[in-house]
């Protein structure tokens, strides 16, 4: 028997293929299991769910775009799909299958042509003051009318124009995206796609045009402020705050 003093020692070495295979079967696992913890967030909300939110849940150093990529192409087939709403994600009845729902749906209220008439203002041109949309759709527009478009969480009170007066200014919301099965705000149709479906004359003069809506419709632009707690006070959005002696 040799001597434990003089033995030699021989080191375990992974033969560089077998290495760089376990690595990679480690760094699957790893997002396996991300895009598992992804499905379960998404599928317990009842909203859609930001990407922001998603990494703060998710375990450092996941390639979330990745994991989103693979777990979308994973419903793709599916009855469900994982889509994009915005920068936020949700799971929706494929569209193919939507009629199925029907007999489920709970009917809104139906818009009144003057409401859907500022939606689509406000959806193209946002941000636009209350002042902005009359002067697009050449009649005096009712608080009733932005108060109902508010209500329905499609629009929003974005800020404050910098002008005399400070107009408040709206844009549309999440939920906007979401009911009309937009990823994004430039998603909307455009002048040909609205013509093809006879929502515009074909014989529109030579010099109408359909704005192209803002790249980020969040972001404010360089004549808006944001709204602050007074501003929020006086348009009745927020408690005001009672000081204690």
């Amino acid at each position: 028997m040799t001597d434990s003093a003089n033995a030699t020692v021989i080191p375990f070495v992974i033969d560089d293929e077998e290495g760089e295979s376990n690595g990679n079967r480690a760094e699957r696992l790893f997002l396996s299991e991300a895009i598992r913890m992804a499905e379960a967030i998404i599928f317990a909300s009842a909203e859609p769910v930001t990407e922001r939110a998603l990494a703060a849940r998710l375990p450092d150093g996941v390639d979330l775009r990745l994991a989103l990529g693979e777990l979308q192409a994973a419903y793709d087939k599916r009855g469900v799909n994982l889509v994009k709403v915005g920068d936020a994600w949700a799971f929706r009845t494929a569209s193919d299958l939507a009629f199925l729902m029907s007999r489920d749906t709970v009917h809104q209220k139906k818009l009144s042509r003057a409401a859907l008439e500022v939606l689509a203002i406000i959806a193209y041109h946002q941000p636009v003051t209350r002042a902005e949309i009359e002067d697009i759709r050449g009649v005096e527009t009712s608080k009733g009318t932005l108060d109902t478009l508010l209500e329905t969480e499609w629009v929003r009170m974005r800020g404050r124009r910098k002008t005399p007066g400070r107009p408040v200014t709206y844009g549309t919301t999440e939920k906007f995206l979401d009911h009309f099965q937009l990823e994004e705000i430039r998603d909307l149709p455009g002048m040909e796609e609205l013509k093809g479906a006879g929502l515009l004359s074909t014989r529109m003069p030579s010099n109408f045009s359909i704005p192209q809506p803002p790249a980020d419709p969040d972001a404010l632009t360089e004549d808006e402020d944001p709204l602050t707690d007074i501003d929020l006070e006086e348009l009745g959005l927020l408690t005001p705050r009672i000081e204690s002696d």
